[in-house]
């Protein structure tokens, strides 16, 4: 879940809560966005570290107002950028998280004038991104979440083929297949859970992950991780109803 922290999405904090409490839900997670500092880009998608202390601080008065009400969480979505891990290494280092989500958003690309977003609507990210090729990029962007949840205290691995999921006729080739094999197998190797983030149900009908890779993960007994990706209070816990019957269907074809 996000909140107006982010700079790109609506609600306080409290008002996800109570969503939350309405639908029924007994446990959250706030998982804000942290980018490096370095990041080119021509909008703010993320907190600062001043944001991070006021989310804590709201936070912890929410933990402590609707304790008996709902277990609250406090996260963070780490996006990935290899050239400043000293820099995110530090940062997640400074608190302590309840869940550490790792994505991979931001891609510099020489001759483009920011750096490219990855899961973008907009159309300045869309036509940049068929200019650089979306087989190249989606080779970079499944390369670069293999080192990332390598090298960072990841906890979970989020909405992992959900890049470039507004470039019309999108194909993962076999090699792209190949790669996210292996970035299943680090998942694992690295105690990990994969998010199902059921956002991708109002986008393509089914959740991100594609369901073949819950399966695939299913079969390496990699737990999983329902997230909403709630920009809105009303998104909090959406599709979550769906998750029963997929996993069932998953189940039956083991």
């Amino acid at each position: 879940m996000h909140t107006r922290y982010c700079h790109h999405a609506t609600g306080s904090m409290e008002e996800y809560v109570l969503s939350a409490i309405e639908k029924g839900l007994d446990h959250i997670v706030f998982l804000e966005h942290m980018e490096a500092t370095a990041v080119n880009y021509f909008e703010t998608t993320w907190l600062t570290d001043k944001d991070f202390d006021d989310y804590f601080e709201e936070g912890e008065k929410l933990q402590e107002k609707y304790g008996d009400q709902l277990n609250i969480g406090l996260g963070v979505e780490v996006g990935y950028n290899a050239a400043q891990l000293p820099e995110l290494q530090d940062r997640l280092g400074r608190r302590s998280w309840d869940q550490i989500g790792i994505s991979y958003h931001f891609m510099p690309v020489p001759g483009q004038s920011f750096d490219l977003n990855l899961v973008s609507r907009k159309a300045k990210n869309i036509l940049a991104i068929a200019e650089t090729g979306c087989e190249s990029i989606l080779n970079n962007y499944f390369d670069t979440l293999m080192e990332a949840v390598r090298v960072l205290p990841g906890t979970v691995l989020c909405h992992l083929d959900a890049a470039l999921r507004f470039q019309p006729g999108l194909q993962l080739t076999q090699g792209h297949w190949q790669q996210i094999e292996e970035l299943l197998d680090t998942v694992k190797e690295q105690n990990m859970a994969l998010e199902i983030n059921t956002s991708g149900f109002a986008i393509r009908g089914t959740p991100f992950p594609d369901p073949t890779i819950i399966q695939m993960a299913i079969n390496r007994k990699i737990p999983l991780i329902a997230g909403s990706d709630a920009h809105r209070p009303e998104d909090v816990g959406r599709y979550f109803h769906k998750l029963p019957e997929l996993l069932d269907q998953l189940s039956t074809l083991r």
